[in-house]
This record gives structure tokens, C-alpha cells and sequence, in this order.
């Protein structure tokens, strides 16, 4: 059994299964979303995890305070037009009319589902009043999305905790809040804010917060295999799972279980060489879009988590570490690739 896996008491009888996912117009059989994920879900990783199986990515976390947009890094967060469709943002913050309108302006860039923040347990973001700290305001909460609602013509979903803490918790009543107001679609993390990622996932509270609503339901928290995607979903009763930090260093872990989840044989990760070939590509993939330094610097932890994966010595992650030039990181994977008996 998976570590922090609690067995809940609950499983979804066949008439509550969901064999597809819809977002208003946005329909598809793929039942595995890739999280938003700050400094990680960029589009270099988004564009991966497509071509490697994925259809459902959310990209990072955008601030809502348009003042902010201009930075190197929000501009890079930020939907491009030419993304493969659905384009699916997610924004952050706790003023409902700034809320509102860094939706407008996501929908008018291109943008075709916009993601509400109610999840991220970051103490940054959550001493703004914001991420997993709204949960505390149910009235702001309503405040919040009725106006994003109100305000852009494209779907709205809404991904939140179980609540504060774990005897704080109201992730049914803004749930059915959410649904009321016009949210098309709530992820749900198992954990309460104050849990942050530590301690075990109760996707038997999940499985609650879906018994009370009608909307589309995804459940997060720790899924890191085929076989446990399918043991919550059965669980839960779910319309689809959300990957996040099993996804690092494992871009194809997302298509592989939804291949799973779809029916097909069980399938196998990559080999060493092809592992080596996708993160080679997403290196080079991270230069062209970051450019000089600032890819250099972005390559090297998405490298290290490839490298935690595999049983080479540590040597390995200190000496890409210490790189400092695009065409030496390349050439790096370049040697890896011929470690044979690394295979």
C-alpha cells in the first residue's frame, strides 16, 4: 500500500463513475490532470507531459495584481496563444474586483478555463489572504466567485483543501457554494491547510465533498501510480485524478496512468536511454524559452529530480549542479546517455 494511503470507508458505487471529464464546452476521456505547480508547470513541462500522453495541465500559479504582469516571471507564467488547447490558467488572490479582472485579462490573452486558488498552503501566499487561507472567509469566498463568475465567458473550476485544519474543516459548504455560484469543476486536495503536504490524504472526505455537489470532482493528494489513481477514483467516486509532485522528474508519469486508467495493459515507464532522450528534450526545451542564465537555472532542478529517480551516485547531481553554461548541461545528458550501465 502507498505510504500516507488511509482506507476510507466509502467507495463509489458504478452509477457515480465518470468516464470522462467535462469543463463547459471542453470535453475529453482523459481523466488525469497535471497540477499547477509554481516554478514547475511552465510551459516547457506543460508542452512534455502533452507529448508524452498528458491532455488536462494547468499551467503555474498567476498573481491576480495586474500591476505584476510585467515581470520576467509573471510574462512567463502568463497563457500563450499558440499552447495546445485547452489552455487552462490558474489564478491567486483575495480581492474579488482584482480577481475579476486578471480573469478578463486571462481570457482576453487566450486563456480557456481559468482556475480559481484556493489550495496552495504557502505560507507567502497564504499571509496575503489568499491560496488555502481563504477557506477561512466563506463570505469573501462567495464574494471572490461570484465576480470571477460574473465576469469572463469561459468555464471557471475552483481548487481548494478540506478546510483550514483538520477540525476547520468546510470543504463541503464551499463546494456547494461553488456550484451554486456557477464553478464547472472543483479539484479537492485530501489534506487542510495546515497539513500542508505532510501526514495522510483523506479520500474519504474527498468522496463527501463529491457526494454533495453534481459538478465534476478531481482528487488530489500523494497519487503517484496507475494502480492508486485507480483505488481513488473507485474511493472517491471522482471524475479524475490531479498528479502534482509525482510529476517531478517524471513527465511521463501523468499519460502513463491515464493510458492505465483507459483500459489498456498496464504500461511500462521508459527505459534509461529514452528516460535520458525526454529530459534532454525538455533541457533544451527550458533553454529556448528561458534563455542565457535564468534556463540554466531552471534545467538544474528539473535534472536533479530526474536524477533522484535513478540509481546513480550522488556525484551526478553535484556536478550538474555546478554548470554554468547551456551547451555544458546538454552536454552532460549527452555522456548520460551513454552510461550503459546505468540501463
Amino acid at each position: 500500500m502507498d505510504a500516507k494511503f488511509v482506507m476510507p470507508w466509502y467507495h463509489a458505487p458504478p452509477s457515480l463513475w465518470v468516464l470522462a471529464v467535462k469543463i463547459g464546452p471542453h470535453q475529453h476521456p482523459s481523466r488525469v490532470v497535471l497540477a499547477p505547480m509554481a516554478g514547475v508547470t511552465d510551459r516547457p513541462f506543460r508542452d512534455l507531459c502533452r507529448t508524452l500522453g498528458a491532455h488536462w495541465a494547468v499551467g503555474e500559479m498567476l498573481t491576480s495584481d495586474l500591476k505584476l504582469w510585467s515581470s520576467v516571471k509573471s510574462s512567463k507564467r502568463r497563457v500563450q496563444i499558440d499552447e495546445t488547447e485547452p489552455r487552462w490558467v490558474q489564478i491567486a488572490g483575495s480581492e474579488p474586483t482584482e480577481m475579476a479582472r486578471a480573469a478578463q485579462a486571462c481570457e482576453a490573452e487566450g486563456a480557456q478555463i481559468i482556475d480559481l486558488n484556493m489550495g496552495c498552503p504557502a505560507k507567502k501566499v497564504c499571509h496575503r489572504a489568499a491560496g488555502s487561507a481563504l477557506m477561512r472567509d466563506e463570505a469573501l469566498v462567495e464574494r471572490i466567485l461570484t465576480a470571477v463568475v460574473s465576469a469572463v465567458s469561459v468555464p471557471v473550476t475552483l481548487k481548494m483543501r478540506l478546510g483550514w485544519s483538520l477540525d476547520q474543516q468546510n470543504a463541503v459548504t464551499i463546494a456547494q457554494m461553488a456550484e451554486s455560484i456557477g464553478i464547472q469543476l472543483l479539484t479537492v486536495h485530501g489534506r487542510s491547510r495546515a497539513c500542508r503536504f505532510e501526514g495522510p490524504v483523506h479520500y474519504d472526505r474527498i468522496a463527501e465533498v463529491r457526494q454533495a455537489v453534481s459538478i465534476p470532482l478531481i482528487a488530489n493528494g500523494d497519487i503517484q501510480s496507475a494502480a492508486h489513481a485507480e483505488r481513488v477514483l473507485a474511493m472517491t467516486g471522482a471524475a479524475g485524478v490531479m498528479i502534482g509532485r509525482a510529476a517531478q522528474g517524471k513527465p511521463w508519469l501523468p499519460g502513463l496512468i491515464d493510458r492505465a486508467l483507459s483500459g489498456e495493459a498496464p504500461p511500462n515507464e521508459p527505459g534509461f536511454a529514452e528516460q535520458v532522450d525526454i529530459v534532454h528534450r525538455h533541457v533544451r526545451a527550458l533553454h529556448e524559452f528561458y534563455e542565457g542564465i535564468q534556463g540554466v537555472r531552471i534545467a538544474r532542478k528539473h535534472v536533479n529530480w530526474f536524477l533522484d529517480n535513478l540509481n546513480l551516485e550522488s556525484g551526478f547531481k553535484q556536478a550538474f549542479n555546478q554548470l554554468e553554461a547551456q551547451s555544458a548541461q546538454r552536454r552532460f545528458l549527452d555522456r548520460l546517455s551513454d552510461r550503459k550501465d546505468a540501463a
